[in-house]
């Protein structure tokens, strides 16, 4: 039977309620291993005038005290724009920015060394809000726009017009475990790193990058995450980069494992953003235009925030058609951690301005804000292109509204609520339906691709390595069922290795919900090429010329861990049986499988194109 659709329990779900499911800091010490920290900027915004290190040089147990100067490679980097200091040189950004790297022989004495520095700054005005940054012109990236029929126009002849500001603060990722990393050093300069991070092959290459190393020199790791969310897409980087320094400069392991308050000090978070707003409507609730601008907090340097802004400025329109529509989007600079992804990647903030327009229209109207919805959401085969060109096919948002609005009661509990509000002098209730029209796919082109690598051993038993990366999510227990289906075995005969830039190269971030398809497809591939060996090897074993069985590939069946041939369905062998015999006749039971998502492409400069392959919605 296959397994898709069942509901497996995820791989480490016993070590996760049972305490045996490591992380890194579980990783039992090496005997010469070194202890990682930071020392940061004591200001926001200034200049750094002089680093004093003598008191902690006197500490017995400290071995290093690094700063830029030690830097062998590129001190600058970023996934986007690489305008991200490693360590500070001359401008201190944000308040915690490394400026020393300290490595110590024990917990206790990394503590004190790293009070026992001094950094001396001269600081400046800081710019720590959106409307500061908008105010003084400092922005991050160029500006961009996608426009769709003819705005100003619709705002003009609308009967009604209403203006706004939706003012959404920032969020914590605060996943359980923080920034965490492992660097051993190794013989001809190669460094293997064990990293809590949704991004290896970045980890790689700021890793190469840094020390001046090429990127075949540096393999990163990754078995499991306690949590992410986006804040280690990136934010990984930089820790571990320190990590990667210190066993470079000492050729010992080196350790660095934040605190939750130096994590949640030193690391970007959810983007806060202004969204002003203009809108056109009929005396019905009918949007016919609206103008609307994103500004967003990007912190001290780009990190993502270019790729974020992008797809909020995409998901605009949400789960509703809007005929005459402009939308703008600047990312500020303010002297705060770079921000970064988390989940939704900049999606939840234009649905929630979108939401709060559609509310605002139907306050206005007094009408109910779910038959404003119903007005506006997209149409089947009409009233169906989204503001930057993309058809928005098999759409299934009519229904679900109504089906949702008709399941839970929608109106009979509405006019229970306004009755209740009527009478009621001490409380206020409410009821809202709102939908999610999500797009799935990476913004930028690249990233839509992955690759697998899977083995198959003589005793029918499998692994397989993804550039996917667990962080809870449950993304292994999926590869680990459409493996086994591909080969109609048991999901306990399938096992996901850790995620390692040695065994998948240039991999994707974890991200953007499209892992399991990345990643998983290039699995079935992977799984189809060996499956296709096997099935011509078992043609030869199943044909029998004398009972009129010829060999026919095509009839050779795979299904609950066996294998025959349909014309001959009483004579099984166990899939094991079969692998076991492939060996020794020297078919290939491995294979690499590739995946590049088809059909997608978006021109940032004009605002148009499919930059998603398909789009998930939700009410």
């Amino acid at each position: 039977m296959p397994s898709i659709g069942k509901a497996l329990p995820h791989d480490s779900a016993a070590g996760h309620v049972t305490g045996r499911a490591a992380f890194l800091d579980d990783t039992p010490p090496m005997a010469n291993e070194l202890f990682v920290g930071p020392v940061g900027s004591p200001v926001a915004s200034g200049e750094l005038t002089g680093i004093d290190l003598s008191r902690a040089e006197e500490i017995p147990e400290v071995v290093g005290l690094f700063t830029s100067q030690d830097v062998e490679g590129h001190n600058e980097f970023g996934p986007v724009l690489r305008d991200e200091p490693f360590l500070a040189e001359t401008r201190l950004l944000y308040l915690g920015q490394p400026v020393v790297i300290v490595a110590a022989e024990t917990r206790a004495a990394l503590a004190r060394a790293r009070k026992a520095v001094r950094i001396h700054a001269s600081p400046s005005e800081a710019v720590l809000t959106i409307e500061q940054a908008i105010k003084q012109g400092r922005f991050i990236g160029p500006a961009r726009s996608i426009r769709q029929g003819d705005p100003d126009t619709a705002l003009a002849k609308a009967p009604n017009v209403r203006s706004g500001t939706l003012q959404i603060g920032g969020q914590e990722q605060f996943y359980f475990e923080s920034q965490a990393a492992i660097a051993y050093p190794g013989e001809e300069d190669q460094l293997v790193i064990h990293c809590s991070t949704q991004n290896p092959t970045e980890i790689q290459v700021v890793v190469a990058e840094v020390l001046g190393l090429g990127q075949h020199q540096v393999v990163c790791i990754c078995k499991r995450m306690g949590g992410a969310f986006g804040g280690k897409e990136t934010q990984a980087a930089i820790p571990t980069a320190m990590a990667a320094l210190v066993a470079r400069k000492t050729g010992r392991p080196a350790r660095i494992i934040y605190n939750k308050d130096d994590d949640m000090k030193l690391t970007g978070k959810r983007h806060a953003y202004r969204v002003e707003w203009k809108v056109g409507f009929t005396h019905e609730g009918q949007i016919l235009g609206l103008r609307i601008d994103y500004f967003s907090d990007g912190g001290a340097a780009a990190d993502l925030s270019l790729a974020v802004m992008e797809r909020t400025m995409l998901h605009s329109d949400s789960a509703y058609y809007i005929p005459h529509i402009e939308i703008n989007g600047r990312v500020c600079f303010t002297n705060k951690p770079p921000n970064t992804a988390f989940r939704g990647f900049g999606g939840p903030q234009a649905v929630a301005a979108i939401e709060n327009i559609m509310e605002t229209v139907a306050a206005d109207l007094g009408l109910d804000a779910y038959d404003v919805r119903m007005q506006n959401v997209y149409g089947i085969g009409e009233r169906n292109i989204t503001p930057y060109g993309q058809i928005l096919a098999h759409n299934h948002l009519p229904e679900i509204f109504a089906r949702l609005a008709s399941q839970s009661n929608y109106k009979r509990r509405l006019a229970e609520i306004e009755r209740f509000n009527g009478e009621s002098k001490a409380s206020l209730r409410g009821i809202s339906m709102t939908a999610v029209k999500f797009g799935i796919s990476f913004t930028t082109k690249f990233l839509n691709q992955g690759n697998a690598l899977v083995n198959v051993y003589t005793d029918g038993t499998v692994q397989v390595s993804t550039g996917g990366t667990e962080m809870g999510q449950g993304l292994n227990t999926k590869i680990r069922q459409l493996v086994a289906d591909e080969f109609a075995i048991d999901p306990d005969r399938v096992l996901v290795m850790p995620t390692s830039t040695e065994k998948n190269n240039n991999t994707s971030p974890t991200a953007a919900s499209a892992s399991t398809d990345l990643n998983g497809t290039a699995a079935v591939r992977a799984c189809r090429r060996i499956k296709a060996n096997l099935t011509d090897f078992a043609a030869q074993l199943f044909a029998s010329p004398e009972n009129g069985i010829t060999e026919s590939p095509g009839h050779i069946t795979f299904g609950d861990g066996f294998v025959f041939d349909a014309r001959m369905p009483d004579a099984k062998m166990r899939f094991a049986e079969l692998t076991d015999l492939a060996r020794r006749q020297r078919v290939d039971l491995g294979a690499r499988g590739f995946f590049a998502t088809p059909g997608i492409d978006f021109n940032r400069e004009t605002g148009k194109g499919n930059p998603f392959f398909y789009f998930r919605a939700y009410a």
